[in-house]
């Protein structure tokens, strides 16, 4: 049963048309209602001022900020042959490079920022059987005019001119000696493997006491502080490699573009016969390159 008011605390209703609200004052203050910040942003001299950009967190302004570290111009998918060396004719100093081949790489389809939210061009390379491909790759293969590929990846380019017409092949010479790219792929996989090969620990003792665990990690939680547990991310044993890895500026040495052979300086992470992407270096300044419509005339 629901409890009864006592006879002074029941109200007569108002009617709507009462001179309790034709009287109201209307330039009185009304109460903003709201949960109020224990903690209200303070200001710094860090964080204000006239010459200091205003904080957005936009996609458009997302876009913005990386504008300056996303390359003008799409990348390409190359496999890694091995490594070789070049000799300097002036100096005939021996410069080691490694040897990487593209292999009917060509543009699939366009990432725009209307429909994805930001601009890429996918790319594809080699080539697959029909009959090895589910039937959504085979339709947006077939949508798009091109032939199977075996390896599709993205690349990331600053706004709509870096997005090439569906179709075009890119070959070697996409790229020019003596500019400089950065090389992505998977490192060598090690398997399962201890800490001394994988963190490069020291071991323990080969005496006073220490029997069988010479290689092992001892250890692995600390007592007062962290409350008898193991933290996360702590280095123990486990799989090594197959990680992907970016080597930035690697200059350019030769392009053969009859054979698709790009000749980078220094090493490429991973064994012979892997997946490489190369890019413009975001760390360099973009290079030169004609585009495709004065090329054409």
């Amino acid at each position: 049963m629901a409890p009864r008011l006592s006879g002074r605390l029941i109200q007569s209703p108002i009617s709507l048309w009462s001179p309790q609200l034709t009287n109201r004052n209307i330039n009185a203050p009304i109460r903003a209602f709201g949960i109020r910040s224990l903690n209200p942003p303070k200001t710094s001299r860090f964080n204000v001022g006239p010459d200091l950009p205003v904080l957005k967190s936009t996609p458009t302004a997302a876009l913005e900020r990386k504008a300056a570290t996303l390359p003008p111009r799409t990348g390409a998918i190359a496999i890694k042959k091995g490594m070789t060396a070049l000799y300097d004719t002036e100096t005939g100093k021996r410069i080691a490079c490694t040897v990487l081949q593209l292999d009917r790489v060509e543009v699939i389809s366009h990432k725009t920022r209307q429909q994805h939210g930001y601009f890429a061009v996918q790319v594809g390379s080699g080539w697959k059987h029909p009959s090895n491909l589910t039937k959504s790759l085979l339709g947006h293969f077939s949508a798009n005019g091109v032939s199977p590929k075996r390896h599709i990846f993205e690349f990331r380019v600053q706004d709509e001119n870096g997005l090439l017409p569906v179709g075009q092949a890119i070959s070697a010479n996409w790229f020019q000696e003596g500019q400089y790219v950065d090389a992505r792929s998977n490192t060598k996989g090690k398997g399962f493997a201890g800490v001394m090969k994988r963190h490069g620990f020291g071991g323990q003792d080969r005496s006073h006491g220490v029997s069988l665990t010479h290689r092992s990690l001892g250890s692995a939680g600390p007592s007062q502080g962290g409350g008898s547990r193991v933290y996360p991310g702590k280095k123990m044993a486990g799989n090594m490699g197959n990680e992907q890895n970016t080597v930035q500026n690697l200059r350019i040495l030769k392009v053969d573009s009859q054979n698709g052979i790009v000749v980078v300086n220094g090493a490429v992470s991973g064994p012979k016969g892997c997946i490489v992407r190369i890019q413009d270096a975001i760390k360099k300044p973009w290079p030169e390159v004609v585009s495709l419509s004065e090329s054409a005339v």
